[in-house]
């Protein structure tokens, strides 16, 4: 297993403490299950849940801008910035 790193990313403040909230409930921190998210997602090689073409993340327009992104990262151009989601 590869040594940790730290990961950042917005997430809204009142979803922040509903997870926070539930997450302490089960017992586990923020952290224990963003990795459970990654370990299921990686080893199922998909999105681990349902996801609807009507959710504007999902347009056409916001999976090239971050198929671009991806793509910076791989050719090693890590081209970050803040950007409000694209709607249909």
């Amino acid at each position: 297993m590869g040594r940790s790193v730290n990961v950042n990313f917005r997430l809204d403040s009142d979803l922040k403490k509903e997870m926070e909230t539930l997450c302490d409930k089960l017992g586990m921190s923020m952290t224990t299950a963003f990795t459970i998210f990654a370990k299921k997602m990686t080893r199922e090689q998909r999105i681990p849940f349902e996801v609807s073409l009507s959710d504007p993340f999902y347009s056409k327009e916001n999976i090239e801008y971050l198929e671009k992104i991806v793509d910076d990262i791989k050719t090693g151009k890590a081209h970050f910035e803040e950007h409000d989601l694209l709607e249909e």
